[in-house]
């Protein structure tokens, strides 16, 4: 058992005496479960400490693992430069992750750096753990844009990089909880704030990991969490172990929520392999969906399918209906996993001779060609979710009131630069934000005039 002890802490600046210069014993509490969780895991004497922090440099599709001898970080943009923290970093244990992962063509090592210096998530648990113990080297792992599951999986190698090398390790998740807990805190008030809050230390005080899967991508926004994905991170270490749970503290003090939890391994328990388990319900739920599924969706799904398997883009089936193969017309293909956005690539106006040519085209593209993504994997196929957007003809329009952002899609257009959004999107609630994410995507400035236009679509999922 080589990861010994995890722990679940926040991380605000200033619970560090210089930066909070009293503030902090508004958030007492937090400070006494910090110092308890540092004299635990003086009393483990671990020779790793691995820590997942949502503030060094954070990619969509790959997780960083910072590389080198150490780093050092202070506290001077809190304005506290006298503040400082050092550690050195397990380079044999690094390595080892990052070996693994590239085995498995996993999205995870130590290129990429942008920034050496380490970041406060990383060094407020730092500073508490070297108040009691100092006999350890670190590895720093930031979060990604993947899946929850991929988050579980990078917990996944660390445990099993631990093992393989004998190293007793710590796995510290960093994170804070909701920003939205009152009116004038960082970021107002949001009811899904408390809710996540109650929810996520149910579930880390109760254990039960397989509950961190079902927190809803729109939900986790909406509350302004920054440490969901790290506590996942921190269920992966644990994977397939029977885990003694232990509340240090919670409390809101500042709008921000600050939770402590002590996690020590007991023995191997192969009916906590959440992940596993999380697959399982997945795949039960991706054949419900798929007996659901209309032609449209059914063609995409096939179509990107038999691309990530086989390499081969499909011909046009036999035996599709008739408003496939005879009608021409955009079509946008949308991929999700886990409620989070995977792919997505469309065409404004028709480029092929039928709706279905277009489906297959843009079901790979979208799959295997968005810049934004790493390509789909085929362990990813059974956990996609598609949609397939079939656009109507463009209407330009003269007023903000002709358009409405349920209802129509937009495209702005300056000179040669032109940006579409489709209408009926999680998070885009108003004409306002339409406009602005569409310039986004054009690369047009936010002041600068457009000519818009609207489209309706018919949406199949």
């Amino acid at each position: 058992m080589a990861v010994i002890g995890a722990f679940m802490v926040p991380h605000p600046p200033l619970l560090i005496p210089g930066v909070g210069c009293g503030k902090e014993q508004a958030a007492a509490d937090t400070v006494k479960a910090y110092r308890e969780a540092g004299k635990k895991i003086a009393c483990l004497a671990p020779e790793t400490v691995v820590i997942a922090t949502p503030h060094s440099v954070m990619y969509t599709d790959y997780f960083h693992i910072s590389p080198g001898d150490g780093a050092r970080g202070d506290f001077s943009q809190f304005g506290a430069e006298e503040s400082r923290i050092s550690t050195g970093y397990d380079r044999e244990m690094t390595e080892m992750i990052t070996r693994l992962a590239e085995e498995d063509g996993f999205m995870a090592g130590t290129a990429g750096e942008q920034e050496k210096q380490l970041d406060h998530a990383s060094m407020i648990p730092l500073y508490f753990i070297q108040q009691t113990y100092q006999e350890f080297q670190t590895v720093r792992i930031s979060l990604s844009g993947l899946s929850l599951s991929d988050h579980y999986t990078m917990g996944q190698y660390v445990k099993k990089a631990a093992d393989c090398l004998g190293r007793k390790t710590v796995f510290i998740a960093s994170g804070d909880l909701s920003h939205r807990l009152m009116e004038d805190g960082p970021y107002g008030y949001c009811e899904e704030g408390p809710r996540y809050d109650s929810r996520i230390m149910k579930t880390m005080e109760s254990g039960d990991f397989l509950e961190l899967f079902n927190f809803d991508e729109e939900f986790l926004e909406k509350a302004g969490e920054c440490g969901h994905r790290a506590f996942v991170m921190l269920a992966g270490a644990l994977d397939g172990m029977a885990v003694k749970t232990e509340k240090l503290s919670y409390e809101g003090p500042f709008g921000v929520g600050y939770g402590v939890c002590a996690f020590e391994p007991l023995r191997e328990d192969p009916g906590r392999k959440f992940k596993d388990e999380y697959v399982r319900l997945q795949r039960k739920k991706a054949e419900r969906r798929q007996a659901r599924e209309d032609s449209f969706v059914r063609l995409a799904r096939l179509s990107l399918e038999s691309y990530v398997r086989n390499g081969t883009m499909i011909g046009v089936p036999k035996g599709l209906p008739e408003d496939l193969l005879s009608s021409r017309a955009g079509v946008f293909v949308s991929l999700k996993k886990e409620g989070r956005l995977r792919g997505c690539i469309g065409t404004i106006c028709a480029t092929k001779s039928s709706v279905a040519e277009e489906i297959i085209q843009n079901a790979v593209s979208a799959g295997a060609r968005d810049p934004r993504f790493s390509p789909v994997r085929e362990e990813e196929l059974a956990q996609l979710e598609y949609s397939v957007d079939v656009l109507g003809k463009t209407q330009k329009v003269t007023s903000m009131e002709e358009l409405d952002a349920q209802k129509y899609g937009v495209i702005v257009t300056r000179g040669g630069r032109r940006g579409l959004l489709l209408p009926n999107l999680s998070g885009v609630d108003t004409v306002d934000e339409q406009i602005e994410i569409a310039k986004q995507k054009a690369g047009i400035g936010e002041e600068e005039s457009v000519q818009v236009e609207r489209f309706e679509v018919i949406r199949h999922r």
